[in-house]
């Protein structure tokens, strides 16, 4: 099984955060990628088994995005 994750950093909260789908329903926060990277890790597997009775092998992919908000100057 194949999951996406989308990672967020967010300038205005200083934290990254996940968008998942549908199967996995799952938002995570941390102040580092690398956290939030090991976070989803952990969770990821746990959410599968849980909401899909799914045990077997996955295949994380992560997409990355920056949302910046700049001050007219």
């Amino acid at each position: 099984m194949e999951c996406i994750i989308k990672m967020i950093w967010d300038s205005e909260s200083d934290r990254w955060h996940t968008e998942t789908d549908d199967n996995l329903c799952m938002t995570l926060e941390a102040a580092s990628f690398d956290a939030l990277v090991e976070r989803v890790r952990i969770a990821v597997p746990e959410m599968l088994e849980l909401n899909c009775n799914y045990k077997g092998l996955i295949k994380l992919s992560f997409e990355t995005v920056r949302i910046e908000t700049l001050d007219k100057v």
